[in-house]
């Protein structure tokens, strides 16, 4: 079985422009490569626009992820797939892993599992002995988490960073180019454990000293509204720009001078890996796998958590020295290109799926 090309389900929930929806989205496009063919269950691909549909073998559900009609999606996926099941079921994130776990009870098949993101306080990752082969962990910080929880054995947890692929043709401006004016900003999903108030209270610190800065937000989330209104209330609603119909975030990100993640908690940071993949310097939060991706005053720089002062005086910094600024881009870009490569993270994720079907071998010969 190893030596021919594997069938592999990814099973995902709604995509929404976050990390692990680009996680599933990069996998999809590049198992094939290495000799796995992929097929993805999801809920919804409505935020998706044609051109990142476009080949994928992609098949909605959508009661997926709805608590009252979930196990009726899991018969049906289980009556359409029962005379051609998959070699494997790779669950993408925690928000299908109940579905994922119960279709791999149904179909007979071994699963692995993603996790991007922290547990809630003294819950345990739900975990099924019979047919779970490995967990991936996609930062250091995450991996830890789920080994504290004391459920699941160490050898089982796997730590592989997510991979990081931007469009060749992409066009940036230069860093803090003389020629047009300062842009700060930040990506991602718009929900309160991402810190944006924080990265407004820094915006209305530096407005108070330059005006001459743009401040940028991209991305969409219950929190906007919110956003917006405490932008009118610090008087800084005209230097900050909402931007929240993206399909993907990698033209904003070359707009931006520097990237700020003000986040509270945070797994690893694959929007902040591809800002620092086009050589913007980072400012992020010290929170979770931050530390797997930032060197402090060297590939970016880390800051606490909540706190809107230090976040300005940062961000001051890099106006004041577009030459350090320069070169922190530069040397956060080698590090990605490094150690966050998309092609080490495929072939890493296609080892486990590997020993997790060799795992499968052995238990069927004993």
């Amino acid at each position: 079985m190893l030596d021919t090309p594997l069938n592999v389900m990814l099973l995902a929930g709604r995509f929404e422009m976050r990390g692990s929806s680009v996680y599933t989205l990069r996998l999809a496009r590049n198992l094939a490569s290495h000799g796995v063919s992929p097929s993805v269950l999801c809920a919804d691909t409505r935020r998706l626009d044609a051109a990142h549909r476009a080949g994928l073998p992609l098949k909605e559900y959508p009661h997926l992820v709805t608590p009252l009609f979930n196990r009726v999606v899991v018969e049906l996926i289980v009556r359409e797939t029962r005379q051609s099941p998959p070699d494997l079921i790779h669950i993408q994130s925690r928000s299908v892993l109940v579905q994922g776990m119960r279709l791999a009870r149904r179909l007979n098949r071994p699963y692995v599992a993603t996790m991007h993101d922290f547990l809630p306080p003294r819950e345990k990752l739900p975990f099924d002995p019979q047919w779970c082969r490995g967990i991936i962990a996609v930062s250091k910080a995450v991996q830890s988490d789920i080994l504290s929880r004391g459920n699941i054995p160490d050898h089982m947890v796997t730590l592989v960073h997510s991979g990081v692929d931007l469009p060749q043709d992409l066009k940036t401006q230069p860093v803090l180019d003389p020629g047009h004016v300062p842009v700060i900003g930040t990506a991602g999903p718009l929900e309160s454990v991402k810190g944006l108030p924080f990265f407004l209270g820094a915006a209305a610190r530096v407005l108070a000293k330059r005006k001459n800065v743009e401040f940028l937000v991209a991305g969409a989330g219950p929190e906007e509204e919110n956003l917006r209104r405490l932008a009118r209330e610090l008087r800084v609603a005209e230097h900050v720009t909402f931007v929240p119909n993206m399909y993907d975030f990698s033209h904003a990100l070359a707009a931006m001078d520097v990237y700020c993640l003000p986040s509270l908690r945070q797994g690893l940071g694959t929007i902040m890996l591809e800002a620092m993949a086009l050589g913007k310097p980072v400012i992020a939060t010290g929170v979770g796998g931050v530390y797997s991706c930032v060197k402090n005053n060297e590939t970016g720089f880390v800051v606490p958590a909540a706190d809107s002062e230090q976040l300005a005086q940062r961000m001051k910094q890099l106006l004041d020295d577009p030459v350090l600024a320069r070169a922190i881009g530069e040397a956060g870009r080698a590090s990605v290109l490094q150690d966050f490569g998309l092609e080490r993270m495929v072939a890493q994720t296609v080892e486990v799926y590997r020993r997790a079907l060799q795992q499968n071998v052995l238990a069927d010969a004993g």
